[in-house]
């Protein structure tokens, strides 16, 4: 189970403890933000992509959609996502839980700029019931991303 594997990942750098498990679902953004009574777009999502041999994975805030353009200019191809069937054998985890977090070695981690707007978010640990809270910072640090980027698009505006 892939939640064991990202336990096993955050016990060795001292965090597991900041892992939350729900009794509903959090397979979307939707059924996330309902289990942590917080808005989608603090849910950082983890988009799966082919990228030649490579598999890219970019954490998006949960109210971004993935700008065609943007991505081409940056991938030096289209976006194509992975099917559900083959992620979990690519990634290390499966549909509902993917999370840049104790991936599998082919798959390289980006984070795009639209979780900068938020003090923390909330990515998956692996499974379709859970989440941790980090910072932009700590997702970045704990993720092993090789950087930011900015392929999103339509991101809505936050108040206050």
């Amino acid at each position: 189970m892939s939640i064991e594997r990202v336990r096993h990942y955050f016990k060795e750098l001292g965090i597991d403890d900041r892992i939350l498990e729900f009794d509903v679902s959090s397979a979307t953004v939707e059924l996330a933000a309902r289990a942590l009574n917080c808005e989608e777009c603090r849910i950082a999502k983890t988009l799966s992509f082919h990228a030649g041999e490579k598999i890219v994975l970019i954490v998006t805030a949960g109210d971004a959609r993935i700008d065609n353009a943007k991505y081409k200019s940056r991938f030096g191809k289209k976006a194509k996502m992975l099917a559900p069937e083959e992620t979990e054998s690519l990634i290390g985890h499966a549909v509902g839980g993917v999370c840049p977090f104790a991936v599998n070695d082919n798959a390289e981690v980006y984070l795009d700029v639209s979780l900068n707007r938020f003090q923390t978010v909330f990515p998956a640990c692996g499974s379709s019931n859970s989440a941790i809270e980090l910072t932009p910072a700590e997702l970045e640090k704990y993720s092993n991303s090789l950087g930011w980027i900015d392929v999103c698009k339509d991101l809505q505006p936050i108040e206050g």
